[in-house]
């Protein structure tokens, strides 16, 4: 390092004042000697670490039957489960802290023993005036109506940390999560990142930096000329761009091939020693050989309606995008039985085309109904496939979400026995302040399980690292009774499976279940009185039986349900409505369109959700619920460990779902055969904001 006296004398200055050294310092201090760098505030080269478990939520084996199914008993029958062999993973959370745990935890394995991770596509949120909302569907037939699902808190606040600072934060987002993607691509992989005009030059140099100019091989341009735009100051922009790098030389590459329109005579050609060029191809007879051709490589611009999107397999979810585009991208850098992922994966499109072309797959998204929209696209992918005689893997549903809150009340290890119990005392004060401030309760003294009070009820909140029991519950209800106390809410983030909240109701408490949401970690969501609890939805189903001595079957009827959201404010909705204008909106647990006369301005409210299934856009069954133990692998003093959470996996067996063409919704399942016994049934309902509830029933055969 050579400064010279009046440098040296500058830094100390500089450091004295507590200002920032000028940009040449970086230079002359730490030899950076990169010819073009892309810089931004808070630039750092540290990437998070956190290994947290996977939480698998469900498993989905095989589609729907529509026939009897199933002997459970049978040593024979798998109900077309895939028992070996790499099971696709779909994973709801924030995809920082899920690469970083597939980096560095146990199932890091897992994927190199499938030959690493071939190939990355991704289509991260790079505009930064885009809308999430959704036009969700109403009811059926002609009764059917939609409305807009606005984007949940968490996207929200993921999308204002995103574009907070406008390109800065973009990229200080996108730059740590390349930086672990690059690490967990296979070294034959290749990566594949979707944006536009108005982050394309800044993630060329990001990329550059990360996996090399030297690795750098197409900018592939997606032009979509049906696109029309009127009323611009300049020439329309009708493209985006994919930038396509490669993890390092010897990459996968299988080409892209288009059709022509009409098939094209080229004279072959061939090559001579002698010359060292190409010749045209003559016969014995010194006329010349042409090759037919209705194929040709494809260049860099790729010309893809926008159309195709609205096909057959469209789910109507913002941001989707062409399963042409996809296809052309994994069969070109990835072959059948190859590992792909998508870690923004929107509705699902990468995972559906990797499916259908014999790919192993990972995708991800914070959005919960991203993921659900995912869920049932792959289901309809899976139908697709078996109906067509097709091979095709199970899949599982996966989460951070419960592990993510435990980090919440981590505590340093390097602590003494003492220390580190007051540490975790006062983190466990921390949380419980926190959920009240949310709730906008006070917190209260000289109870045990009771915490807070919100105007004349009292709050009780259950743990953070695990899910609301009945016996913690018994505890706020024997407390209630002792203190003479009439009214209570009790705010949880996840219910035992099993837990029938129904038998509380009732015996002079009036108590109410309350689902935490996850924004509660967001200090500016709670501040800014964001965050909305909801109650716990209500589930009524009851088996079916039929048949006699050992040759029975056993089928599930859904009987009803109810939720409780809010998503407007009608008064305000109304007072801003037009003359002869409508809207449809989310109050009190109904969808209401609100109309105002065109003549009288009389404002009226049509009810949409006019029977309790109107709510439901899926369900499922587990007929054999608690007989597959959830597993986790932890790694303790060095060394993988497997350890039961106490929880199951929801087995999904049978499912029926609403699409976007298919509004009818089956509430009988198909017969399963069914054994003498005790079974434990669960059920699981996803409503049209892509919440889930899961009750379980016992049944006795």
């Amino acid at each position: 390092m050579q400064l010279s006296d009046n440098e040296k004398r500058d830094i100390v200055k500089y450091l004295e004042a507590g200002k920032p050294l000028p940009e040449k310092y970086r230079f002359l201090l730490f030899d950076d000697d990169r010819e073009v760098e892309l810089v931004w505030n808070g630039k750092t080269n540290e990437v998070t670490n956190v290994v947290l478990p996977f939480q698998v939520i469900e498993q989905i084996d095989e589609p729907r039957s529509d026939a009897k199914f199933g002997n459970q008993n049978s040593l024979f029958d798998t109900s077309g489960r895939q028992i070996t062999g790499w099971t696709n993973k779909l994973i709801w959370g924030d995809n920082k802290l899920i690469l970083s745990s597939l980096k560095n935890g146990p199932l890091r394995k897992e994927i190199e023993a499938q030959g690493g991770l071939k190939l990355i596509y991704i289509d991260p949120p790079f505009d930064v005036g885009a809308d999430f909302s959704m036009d969700i569907k109403i009811g059926d037939g002609e009764d059917e109506e939609s409305f807009t699902k606005k984007p949940s808190v968490i996207e929200e606040i993921a999308y204002r940390d995103t574009w907070g600072k406008g390109a800065d934060s973009f990229i200080a987002m996108i730059y740590e999560r390349l930086k672990l993607m690059h690490d967990l691509l296979a070294d034959d992989g290749s990566i594949y990142v979707h944006c536009d005009w108005r982050l394309t030059g800044h993630l060329r140099l990001v990329m550059d930096e990360l996996f090399g100019i030297d690795n750098f091989v197409n900018e592939i341009i997606w032009s979509y000329p049906d696109k029309l735009q009127g009323n611009i100051n300049g020439l329309p922009k009708n493209h985006d761009t994919v930038l396509f790098y490669t993890k390092g030389k010897g990459y996968i590459w299988n080409g892209v091939k288009i059709k022509l329109d009409k098939s094209r005579k080229i004279n072959a050609r061939i090559w001579n020693p002698v010359t060292g060029k190409l010749d045209t191809k003559k016969d014995e007879y010194g006329k010349v050989i042409y090759n037919e051709y209705s194929t040709k490589n494809a260049d860099d611009v790729w010309i893809i309606p926008q159309a195709e999107v609205t096909k057959k397999d469209n789910t109507g979810y913002p941001t989707e995008k062409p399963i042409t585009l996809l296809e052309r991208i994994i069969k070109a850098s990835s072959n059948e039985g190859d590992l792909v992922a998508d870690f923004f994966c929107g509705s699902g499109t990468t995972l559906a085309v990797a499916e259908k072309l014999g790919r192993k797959w990972i995708g991800s998204d914070l959005g919960k109904f991203s993921i659900h929209t995912s869920r049932k696209r792959l289901i309809g992918t899976q139908r697709e496939m078996k109906k067509e005689s097709k091979n095709f893997r199970a899949f599982e549903i996966l989460n951070v979400g419960r592990y993510e809150r435990e980090n919440f009340l981590a505590t340093n290890d390097d602590l003494r026995a003492e220390e580190k119990s007051k540490q975790a005392e006062g983190k466990e004060k921390e949380f419980i302040k926190l959920i009240l401030s949310a709730y906008k309760a006070e917190p209260v003294e000289s109870f045990e399980a009771l915490v807070g009070k919100k105007r004349d009820r009292l709050v009780a909140v259950g743990p953070i690292n695990a899910p609301v029991s009945e016996n913690f519950v018994a505890q706020v209800v024997k407390e209630c009774e002792d203190k003479k106390i009439t009214k209570v809410d009790v705010l949880g983030f996840d219910w035992e499976m099993g837990f029938d909240r129904h038998e509380f109701r009732g015996g002079g408490i009036d108590i109410a279940f309350k689902i935490i949401p996850r924004e509660v970690f967001d200090k500016k969501a709670v501040e800014k009185g964001q965050v909305k609890f909801y109650d716990v939805a209500f589930i009524e189903a009851k088996p079916i039986v039929k048949g006699r001595g050992n040759d029975k079957e056993i089928s599930i009827e859904l009987t009803d349900f109810s939720v409780f959201y809010n998503q407007d404010d009608s008064g305000e909705i109304a007072e801003a409505l037009r003359p002869g204008g409508s809207k449809v909106v989310v109050e009190d647990g109904q969808v209401v369109k609100i109309s105002k006369d065109k003549k009288t301005e009389e404002i009226s409210k049509e009810v949409l959700t006019k029977k309790w299934s109107d709510w439901i856009d899926y369900w499922a069954v587990d007929f054999d619920f608690a007989s597959r133990k959830e597993i986790i692998k932890v790694m303790e003093d060095g060394k993988e460990k497997e350890v039961w959470t106490g929880d199951y996996i929801f087995d999904n067996e049978w499912q029926s779902f609403r699409t976007k063409k298919n509004r009818n919704l089956d509430l009988v399942t198909s017969p399963k055969v069914a054994t003498k016994g005790k079974h434990k049934i669960a059920v699981k309902v996803v409503d049209i904001f892509g919440n889930d509830t899961t009750k379980v029933i016992e049944v006795k055969i």
